[in-house]
């Protein structure tokens, strides 16, 4: 039976609810259902013999349908004032249902795959390559070295930053001494870090003595800050019988076993998968200390950072990842190099935790890396860092940067951007600082950095023997008949050989 002022099919599917309303709403059927509106013994077959000419309109098209009885058992009452009342109702109700159609349906479906729980979707949209916004970078000290926001200085204190400030402008002469020794023909090779400096320090200062450190090769200044003296560095880059690697590295790759940094590797990224293992390894012995494993932006196009990464999130490994991103691979510039907005969103795309820094700010740098390495103990995860800075030296002593960039830019960086030159306004606008410090702490270093130089000049070259020595407890047969060819082919050809080697 059917005793109504107007009918209303309930939605039971996407479309279904709104092509009956169409029909209830026709005025043939609003009619009868009037006339019939006190009538007890209307039966639905009455209302069938109605529908069954009507023309149905759904949506703006006009299609001849008749309907079928079965539908009046998804109908439901509902009253209203008038005929024009109850047409305006259900056609917000309409738009409504098509705008809402689609949230229902994700909210309700969702599909557990072996691959990933998700949720389903009638919209066909594709993830964009980039967003119109890039992820924006945290620093704390403008250009000029004043504090952004005033509880932002917190963190690091007077003492602190000074040692951070001396650290720096030590590191700056190192480079500049070496790298002059290198061009007057005393060294065979040398890297700078100038440009720099902020990232090496601050981070160093904002780790602990037992977090174990895998550098790339322009991160000496975390040696420094922990203990590695001028003199070490000196031996190391002369190769004399007094470095740790005997002459049997390249100059500049430093390692101390005692300060847990591992010995710097010339390819790139094969550092990172070790991080990550070495760091799964403190998890499983539920060590109080992380992995910190520092690369560059050209870093990334190798596969073994997509791979260490990837090992790192699934393996929940406690280990910071800082990457320089100084905008130059050697000669070829980042835009060359990927699409992406940088190197923080590669971490989101492993699903890592990750953020953007100015890599000029001492003290933006700090409060990162703080803030990182407790997180990466505490929540045992690992986190990635993109640290924003500008590579002011040539890539090395075998590199030109003049042919691939200009003068102009390059003095910008090492003048206005200077993190030296920032940090030092900032303490001493503070206080901390003045000129007369300035200028005894450079004198010192300076005096400091020639004497190492000196004195490393002056040592013996290590062993012929040595070069084959410290691998094996006991040498093996192919290492003592490498020896003996080498021997006999300096006596046949004395002339190529080095004479300060001692045989």
């Amino acid at each position: 039976m059917i005793n109504i002022s107007l009918c209303r099919l309930t939605r039971t599917r996407r479309g279904g609810g709104n092509f009956m309303k169409k029909i209830i709403c026709s005025n043939q059927v609003i009619n009868w259902l009037c006339s019939h509106q006190t009538t007890s013994q209307t039966t639905s077959a009455s209302l069938f013999s109605i529908l069954g000419d009507s023309m149905i309109i759904r949506k703006g098209i006009r299609d001849s349908s008749s309907c079928r009885l079965a539908y009046a058992g998804f109908m439901g009452a509902r009253c209203y004032n008038s005929m024009q009342t109850g047409e305006q109702i259900l056609s917000e109700e309409e738009e409504e249902d098509d705008n809402n159609g689609d949230s229902d349906f994700e909210k309700t479906k969702v599909m557990d795959y072996p691959g990933g729980k998700t949720t389903y979707t009638i919209e066909m949209n594709f993830i964009p390559g980039s967003f119109e916004e890039r992820v924006k970078c945290y620093r704390v000290l403008d250009e000029d070295g004043y504090p952004i926001s005033s509880n932002m200085l917190e963190h690091m204190s007077e003492e602190l930053a000074l040692k951070v400030y001396s650290g720096m402008v030590t590191l700056n002469t190192m480079d500049k001494f070496f790298y002059e020794a290198q061009r007057q023909g005393r060294l065979s090779f040398y890297l700078t870090s100038f440009g720099e400096e902020a990232i090496n320090l601050a981070s160093a200062a904002a780790l602990s003595f037992d977090d174990i450190v895998l550098a790339q090769y322009r991160e000496p200044g975390v040696l420094l800050w922990r203990g590695f003296t001028l003199q070490e560095f000196a031996n190391q880059c002369f190769g004399n019988n007094m470095g740790h690697g005997k002459g049997r590295q390249m100059p500049i790759h430093y390692g101390s076993k005692n300060l847990n940094y591992i010995t710097i590797s010339s390819p790139l990224a094969t550092q990172l998968p070790q991080a990550v293992g070495m760091a799964y390894s403190l998890k499983m012995d539920k060590k109080d200390s992380c992995v910190v494993a520092f690369f560059g932006d050209g870093t990334t196009s190798e596969g073994d950072f997509h791979a260490a990464l990837n090992f790192a999130a699934v393996m929940d490994a406690p280990v910071v990842f800082i990457c320089r991103n100084n905008g130059w691979a050697i000669s070829t510039q980042v835009t060359e190099q990927f699409r992406s907005d940088g190197i923080v969103v590669k971490g989101q795309a492993y699903g890592i935790t990750s953020i953007r820094v100015d890599g000029n700010d001492a003290f933006a740098l700090y409060n990162v890396v703080r803030r990182a390495r407790e997180a990466a103990i505490n929540e045992q995860r690992p986190i990635l860092i993109e640290a924003m800075t500008y590579r002011v030296s040539h890539h090395s002593t075998s590199d030109d940067s003049t042919k691939y960039r200009s003068k102009d830019e390059i003095e910008h960086w090492n003048t206005v951007q200077s993190p030296i030159t920032r940090l030092r306004k900032c303490i001493e606008r503070k206080g901390w600082w003045s000129d007369k410090e300035e200028f005894t702490l450079r004198l010192k270093t300076k005096k400091q950095v020639r004497n190492a130089i000196d004195e490393a000049e002056k040592e013996e070259k290590p062993l012929l023997r040595d070069l084959f020595t410290d691998v094996y407890n006991e040498l093996p047969s192919n290492l003592m008949e490498q020896e003996t060819l080498l021997r006999e082919t300096i006596q046949r050809h004395p002339k190529d050989f080095p004479r300060d080697i001692p045989l």
